[in-house]
């Protein structure tokens, strides 16, 4: 059944962006995105090479990148931490660029759909983040002597990983602000 546009309200919970080489994310107070997404990030840029999430392509083919950014929910970390059986997982460990709080089953946006920032930035949401295990293996490091994190991560997480999203609209985002998700008419995300 087919479920007509809405809108739901957030706020940012958490800011981060990479400090150097790798996934791993800093927290930090504001964000500065343009058309590129972060500018000096890891997975910035208005394009990007395929990997094994997209195998119809060889591997390094430069493609658009709508992945910029990485959006994250606290209470699905809450509940893949659980799942794992460990205290905490932090955002930073998988690469958030972003944790929103408000959005209930985050993950399950369908693609299109706008997050309005307070602020003016726009971000498109592309999907939602499939897990894998460089994650995972990033997880286990915090956790010693749990080196099977790495595999059950992506299992722990499916569906709970939250979403990619490219920049839309520029400007400059900062902890704590409002935001409103426009969902296009579809029928995939149900928030009960």
């Amino acid at each position: 059944m087919r479920k007509p546009a809405s809108k739901l309200k957030g706020t940012v919970g958490g800011l981060y962006r990479t400090e150097g080489k790798g996934f791993v994310t800093t927290s930090v107070e504001t964000l500065e995105l343009g058309f590129e997404g972060i500018a000096g990030d890891e997975h910035g840029g208005p394009t990007r090479r395929t990997g094994g999430r997209e195998p119809w392509y060889p591997r390094g083919t430069e493609i658009r990148n709508e992945r910029q950014l990485s959006i994250l929910s606290a209470a699905e970390l809450g509940e893949v931490a659980r799942d794992l059986d460990i205290p905490e997982l932090l955002p930073e460990w998988i690469g958030a660029n972003l944790v929103l709080d408000g959005i209930p089953r985050l993950s399950h946006l369908p693609p299109r759909t706008l997050l309005f920032f307070e602020s003016g930035v726009t971000l498109k949401v592309d999907g939602d983040n499939g897990p894998c295990r460089l994650s995972g293996r990033s997880i286990a490091a915090h956790h010693p002597g749990r080196e099977d994190i790495e595999f059950s991560f992506v299992r722990a997480a499916k569906h709970k990983r939250g979403l990619v999203a490219w920049v839309e609209k520029p400007g400059r985002l900062s902890q704590g602000e409002a935001f409103e998700a426009r969902l296009p008419e579809q029928w995939i995300y149900d928030p009960a």
